[in-house]
């Protein structure tokens, strides 16, 4: 019995109306029923139920959408739209699954790694600091990035090593 319990996911069914950032950083299978305003960054398992509106960024490992979405999604592992699904905004994920009857109205790309490499937009807010200054490490070469097309993308493990040498630095 103890065994089990470890194993069981912890489960956060919301039913409402609610605005904000939702974060989390141990694995949990959230569902949305109601509508949501703002921005989700999950760890685990997220579903938009088919009655949900939701405007927000999402990243998150496992995504299934059944509602409206206006917003982008970023799935390191997976993404399933069931047929009720109305999705206005990009996707990235490795893994994409589409019912017959859903709408996507944005563009999509099918990355491996999705979590391991950041565009500026998602550096800076890894960071916490402006685009701006991302975009101006990147041209000095104060940053560890690369160029794909026009755009600067920057690899996790880089950053993180970049990270903890800034970080030595500063001591």
């Amino acid at each position: 019995m103890l065994k089990r319990d470890k194993q069981e996911k912890k489960i956060l069914d919301v039913d409402a109306s609610m605005q904000g950032t939702l974060a989390f950083k141990d694995p949990v299978n959230l569902r949305i029923n109601g509508s949501f305003d703002g921005k989700l960054d999950t760890k685990g398992s997220l579903t938009i139920s088919e009655n949900a509106s939701v405007r927000a960024d999402i990243r998150g490992d496992e995504i299934v959408i059944g509602g409206k979405l206006t917003g982008n999604i970023t799935a390191s592992n997976s993404l399933k739209v069931l047929s009720t699904a109305h999705i206005v905004g990009d996707i990235i994920t490795p893994s994409l699954s589409v019912d017959e009857g859903a709408v996507i109205h944005g563009r999509c790309q099918m990355l491996t790694g999705v979590g391991n490499v950041f565009n500026i937009e998602e550096l800076a807010g890894y960071l916490e600091v402006e685009a701006a200054n991302i975009l101006d490490w990147a041209n000095s070469g104060k940053i560890p990035a690369f160029k794909e097309g026009n755009d600067w993308k920057f690899e996790r493990p880089k950053i993180e090593e970049w990270i903890a040498k800034e970080k030595t630095k500063e001591a």
